[in-house]
């Protein structure tokens, strides 16, 4: 199209006058309609010109349509010096003596502005006419955040002094953690990429709530900072699809474009900002950069003929970062290069040429940008906001490729920085690095009190309780606690059963919400389509192809399900949104997001542990978990870590049930402790697509399943001393039926008797026993206290066992809380596709190998003699020279 020659430049020149007329005369608005219309045109003709996703290097918003703020500039530009010199305090001071604690200082202050302008001017508190808005703040410029809550009286001397340290309980962490600060950091965002995401399934959230009538969200926004640098990761942009597909129009990203990666430039051979608008405006955002500051506007006016324009595109990312390093001479020699850019500055001087500032540095800019985004409907908006990185740390880190790694900057550098910001500061107290606080009877005190007062209260501040729901009685799902008699379900199958009962149940069934990531039928959860119906923006559009069935695909404005197609990590964003409703939105749900165990903690491992920093309540269910039991799967598909994993999160509470009654204990038990309870811990449940019959619950076992075994069959020679050899036999998932059949095996080829434990939960033995041993370990002097297995244990004898679906390190985990002989069986190494008995052989944890691993044992404690071992080993055809399964 570039190449095509003008045949009538007449003619081309009326059509561009015409133009102009209609923009001079009637108006812009009347011109997009006429060029919409001829574009209309086009298309139906198949005369449409390549489409164009990018608009030219200049600010979105014309000045003349600039929205302007009410506010008061001058005493806003005080209060947002004082925060910056905060920010560069609280490092400064971490690092007097050594850099050993870090901090970034450059990612705050190129930011500073884009944040005041929001606390000022737009972001909401939660009150009682209104949610609050949520807003996702970048993870490195928590300095900045800081010190605006200190000035507001917020945080504490002591608090900031005690920067990045934080073991003794003084501290403030690095970053956001709700965890470590539970009234104060509503969302952890260091992890780059994540905040982004979670904050369009968050922003879709509050239009769920709206939509099934539990929450008034209307007017309230999702706020999400990032770096242009923080694009290039996958989850950043990710889902933005999703944003403008589902017109989330309650959804503001605001992207620090300041030029700069940890290393070096984002794009210093192009431009990032370009870059991202065609990216957003071609999933349908609404896009508005903010590339140029108001000192630009006069230069735009006197270029008559484009030449400024076609400079600044022309110039590529590396190039603007190299120009922002130097100075206005500098500036004026390069970038101005040519006689006629020249002229456009000739009567400024090399000062006034430096203060051609960015946009993102401009507050009428800035402020014009998110007055604009909070008004538009039907898409979410995107702000480009252009800065630099490092503004104001002059010699010590603007615009240098060392910005983001500095942690000091020089007496000089400092002194130039609160000349150029005109900080208030005394020199006794810039000697000493003090923080600036406002007297409480200042303007800007009172300024800055009346500004959030009128928003709704102090941002960020977090909720950490919320209504408490009360978990139905075991009473309830009476049916699934009894034996299933001849017939065969899995546990997945006893689980949705459960949540059947819980959606139906008056109390908190509307609060119940299923997260599926396109397995609804894998997981038998299909029939929920008719019943709740999936949750969709705009309902259901066509007549779907299984509307003659009894469970055809339904969705739905008010649907209950959420279902999140291919998506693990959006399936995990929404599961977080809804487990931390309670403290964003005052509305406690009860989540529960079933996937394959595979594709959960290893997939978005991250995002779960991101969760437990983030106070999550709720259920993850690892369906078709183990690594024997979705045998046709393969390599990929098989789980055999999934615990393994869940143990590294210390708020994870994970069960492993073999049997119906035992899923529903665990999930009662959960229901209690954190929709009653409310306690700040989520589950992890695994479940089998295994189907087999399932006893009744043993009376008085249920402690037992919480605490994370009990005895789930005595052995006949229980209190029968000299009645032959005993060992003690666990199991956990499906591999518990194997050790049940290896009992039998012992029992009828070789008189040996056993105790069947159900081990419910390694992971919590685990957690019981570090606690015993750390109490034993600082009461030297008190009687010694006994783990929950090693109390549980003591009345029952002989060597024990423990086989499960998992690695052997599973199991491994209690072996200092048994004080004899310990065997584990586990499935290490690759998976692979096979009947279920093939690899469980494979493995070597089926009955056969259980009940050599006791035989050998009970050899070893001298009960049995090794020859018998050797028989055992004959008689169930172990191959004893095969490889070790973890290696092939």
């Amino acid at each position: 199209m570039g190449t095509m020659q003008d045949h009538d430049p007449g003619e081309t020149q009326e059509w561009v006058d015409s133009l102009k007329a209609v923009i001079a005369h009637v108006g812009a608005e009347r011109a997009r309609y006429l060029l919409g219309k001829l574009r209309d045109e086009a298309l139906r003709t198949d005369t449409m010109p390549p489409f164009l996703a990018t608009t030219p290097y200049r600010n979105t918003i014309p000045p003349g349509q600039e929205e302007k703020s009410s506010g008061n500039r001058e005493i806003e530009h005080k209060i947002r010096s004082a925060i910056r010199w905060n920010a560069v305090a609280i490092i400064l001071r971490a690092n007097k003596e050594s850099s050993e604690l870090g901090g970034h200082i450059a990612s705050f202050q190129s930011s500073a502005l884009l944040y005041d302008i929001g606390f000022g001017h737009f972001w909401r508190g939660a009150s009682d006419d209104h949610g609050g808005d949520l807003i996702y703040v970048q993870g490195h410029v928590s300095p900045g955040i800081y010190g605006r809550a200190y000035l507001e009286g917020r945080l504490t001397d002591e608090q900031l002094k005690n920067f990045r340290q934080e073991s003794e309980g003084k501290g403030i962490p690095s970053y956001p953690h709700p965890w470590l600060m539970p009234e104060f950091w509503q969302f952890p965002t260091v992890s780059m990429g994540l905040g982004p995401l979670m904050a369009i399934y968050q922003a879709r959230f509050l239009k769920y709530l709206e939509g099934r009538g539990l929450a008034k969200t209307e007017g309230r926004k999702v706020w999400a900072f990032l770096g242009d640098g923080e694009c290039d990761e996958p989850e950043s942009l990710g889902a933005i699809s999703l944003g403008g597909r589902e017109g989330l129009d309650n959804l503001i990203f605001v992207i620090n474009c300041n030029l700069q990666r940890l290393d070096g430039p984002v794009r210093g051979n192009g431009k990032i900002i370009q870059e991202l608008e065609g990216i957003f405006r071609g999933a349908g955002w609404n896009v508005i950069k903010v590339i140029w500051g108001s000192a630009w506007d006069k230069l735009f006016a006197k270029d008559k003929a484009g030449i400024l324009l076609k400079r600044m595109e022309e110039c590529v990312d590396g190039q603007y970062q190299d120009f922002k390093s130097k100075d206005g001479a500098y500036v004026r020699e390069h970038f101005f290069n040519t006689p006629e850019l020249k002229a456009l500055v000739a009567d400024l001087s090399d000062e006034e040429v430096w203060k051609l500032n960015r946009g993102g540095h401009d507050p009428f800019k800035v402020y014009a940008a998110y007055a604009a985004a909070v008004k538009h409907k039907g898409q979410p908006t995107v702000i480009l906001a252009k800065t630099v990185k490092g503004y104001g740390m002059g010699e010590s880190g603007e615009g240098q490729m060392i910005s983001h790694q500095a942690k000091k900057m020089t007496q000089d550098a400092l002194k130039q920085f609160c000349e150029r910001f005109q900080i208030p500061i005394t020199d006794k107290q810039f000697e000493d690095m003090a923080y600036l606080r406002f007297a409480d009877d200042s303007p800007e005190a009172k300024y800055l009190k009346e500004r959030r007062a009128a928003l709704g209260g102090y941002l960020p501040q977090r909720r950490r309780k919320s209504t408490a729901l009360t978990a139905p009685p075991l009473a309830n799902f009476e049916r699934l606690l009894q034996s299933s008699g001849e017939r065969e379900i899995s546990t997945t199958m006893a689980f949705v059963q459960m949540l059947g009962t819980l959606v139906r149940d008056k109390a908190i069934g509307k609060y119940v919400v299923p997260i599926v990531p396109d397995e609804s039928r894998t997981f038998g959860m299909e029939g929920m389509f008719r019943q709740l119906g999936i949750y969709s923006a705009v309902g259901q559009l066509y007549k779907p192809q299984d509307a003659d069935q009894l469970m055809y695909y339904r969705e739905d404005k008010s649907g209950q399900v959420l279902q999140e197609g291919i998506n693990e990590a959006g399936a995990m964003s929404s599961w977080i949104a809804a487990s931390t409703s309670y403290s964003t939105n005052n509305v406690p749900m009860i989540p529960f997001y079933i996937y394959y165990s595979m594709f959960g903690l290893q997939r978005v491992g991250d995002l779960a542990w991101l969760a437990g920093d983030m106070r999550a309540r709720g259920f993850l269910l690892g369906g078709t978990a183990g690594r024997t039991t979705l045998n046709g799967e393969g390599l990929q598909h098989e789980d055999g870590h999934s615990h393994v994993l869940a143990s590294t999160i210390p708020n994870c509470i994970s069960y492993d049930p073999t049997f119906a009654y035992e899923v529903i204990v665990i999930v009662r038990d959960g229901m209690r402790r954190m929709m009653e309870e409310q306690e700040d811990v989520y589950y992890y449940i695994t479940l089998m697509n295994e189907n087999y019959p399932h006893p009744a619950m043993p009376a008085g076992a249920e402690a037992g399943i919480v605490k994370g075994m009990y005895l789930l069959k005595a052995g006949d020679s229980v209190g029968k001393p000299g009645k032959g050899p005993r060992v003690q036999l666990m199991g956990s998932g499906t591999i518990l039926r194997e050790v049940m059949a290896a009992a039998e095996l012992l029992k009828k080829d070789f008189k040996v008797d056993a105790d069947l434990w159900s081990v419910t939960s390694f992971n919590e033995l685990r957690r019981d026993g570090m606690s015993a041993e750390r109490y034993n370990l600082l009461h030297p002097t008190k009687p010694r206290r006994k783990s929950y297995v090693e109390a549980t244990l003591e009345d029952h004898a002989g060597p024990v066992v423990a086989a499960t679906d998992y690695m052997r390190i599973y199991a491994d985990q209690i072996r200092n809380q048994i004080p004899r002989r310990y065997v584990t069986l586990g499935t290490d190494g690759f998976g692979r596709s096979d009947y279920r008995v093939k690899l469980r052989k494979f493995f070597e944890v089926n009955r056969h190998y259980v009940a050599v691993a006791a035989l050998k044992a009970l050899a070893d404690d001298g009960e049995i003699k090794a020859e018998v071992v050797a028989e055992a080993i004959k008689k169930y055809g172990v191959d004893t020279e095969r490889p070790d399964p973890w290696t092939v």
